[in-house]
């Protein structure tokens, strides 16, 4: 498809509401193992900041170029190899984590799932990376039983609101932190038995009384360094912990900052959870290159189909915080950046 197409684009790094600006762009075209989604609804992330801030990214694109690591839309043209999704309508991560901020984005074809007509929007766009990462987790990782522990840190955002509801569903106890009484109400309407206002309280009293100080059986932590010596206070032994995020602070994601005595006194399991698709040639580069373990998309498949039977079976539902336009991205991304959002927020590119 020859043309342009609307793109709000980082020429250089600064606040949301300074840098970001549309521009008409070339529409992109796929290559081998890649698609062409025509956007029909973006989401929002935390770690599209980084494209826009130009804080902390394990790869550094050239300016100009847009953020958006997420979007959902319909399959509008396909790269060699992937011409059976075609039409698709998906939920899909970004080539590169970016691109997502415009009228079309490509992405990796083993990173995109389909999403059912019978799913509406903007739920359709919310259910992907909080539920996906949540499943990861709590699921594949944790491997969360029944009548076990489980504190989920910043329970209000997307992926800790998905935690609650996977963990309820999993027959889990559910401690949730939130940071004001808006986040806190949502929490408990998620069904979280114990929520704590850590603006308010020493979360990590509240969990060892809660759970006669014994702590937790799993701890699920987005945040990072800002929570985390706490939270191993209150870990049980052979607890869980999932470092899911760091979203506190980005920059000690590639920096030493833990202590493995630290740890071993705990006598707890580590986890590192990472929410990326690989097919079995990529892995094995990946692997043998790196060092790294990427997830099969095999399994992302299962966990698709597993959230949407959720969905539909009212288990668990989208936690949308707000819709906004296309033209409101920059102001949108700002709020979330002020941590005055609660769930997703999500462009509807046609509004």
């Amino acid at each position: 498809m020859s043309g342009s197409m609307r793109a709000w684009q980082t020429h250089e790094y600064g606040e949301p509401l300074d840098v970001l600006q549309l521009d008409d762009v070339p529409i992109p075209e796929p290559g081998p193992g890649e698609v062409r989604v025509k956007t029909h609804a973006i989401p929002l992330n935390l770690n599209d900041l980084e494209r826009i801030t130009g804080g902390n990214m394990m790869v550094r694109p050239d300016l100009p170029y847009s953020p958006g690591m997420e979007v959902m839309g319909i399959v509008d043209a396909c790269g060699e190899g992937s011409e059976d999704r075609l039409g698709e309508r998906v939920v899909a991560t970004t080539k590169g984590a970016h691109g997502g901020y415009a009228e079309y984005a490509i992405c990796p074809a083993i990173s995109m799932f389909s999403m059912p007509d019978s799913v509406p929007l903007p739920d359709a766009a919310a259910l992907y990376f909080p539920f996906h990462l949540a499943w990861l987790g709590l699921v594949d990782r944790a491997d969360l039983q029944r009548g076990e522990t489980v504190l989920v840190h910043a329970a209000a955002g997307g992926s800790g609101s998905a935690a609650i509801q996977i963990a309820k569903h999993l027959g889990a106890r559910v401690i949730a932190t939130a940071g004001s009484a808006e986040k806190v109400a949502l929490c408990r309407e998620l069904g979280a038995d114990v929520v704590i206002d850590y603006t308010a309280e020493d979360f990590a009293a509240v969990v060892l009384a809660e759970t006669g100080d014994r702590g937790v059986d799993v701890v699920f932590d987005n945040v990072g360094e800002a929570v985390m010596e706490d939270s191993m206070k209150c870990t049980a032994y052979n607890g869980r912990y999932l470092m899911m995020g760091f979203a506190s602070n980005k920059l000690v994601a590639d920096q030493p900052f833990l202590v493995p005595r630290r740890v071993a006194l705990g006598n707890l399991k580590l986890c590192g959870v990472l929410l990326a698709y690989a097919d079995p040639d990529m892995s094995h580069l990946v692997k043998t290159a790196m060092g790294w373990n990427f997830a099969s998309g095999e399994l992302g498949e299962r966990i698709m189909s597993e959230i949407v039977d959720l969905y539909s079976s009212g288990t668990i539902r989208a936690v949308v915080g707000q819709t906004v336009g296309f033209d409101e991205i920059p102001a949108a991304i700002d709020a979330m950046a002020r941590r005055a959002t609660v769930g997703r927020t999500i462009v509807m590119v046609d509004a």
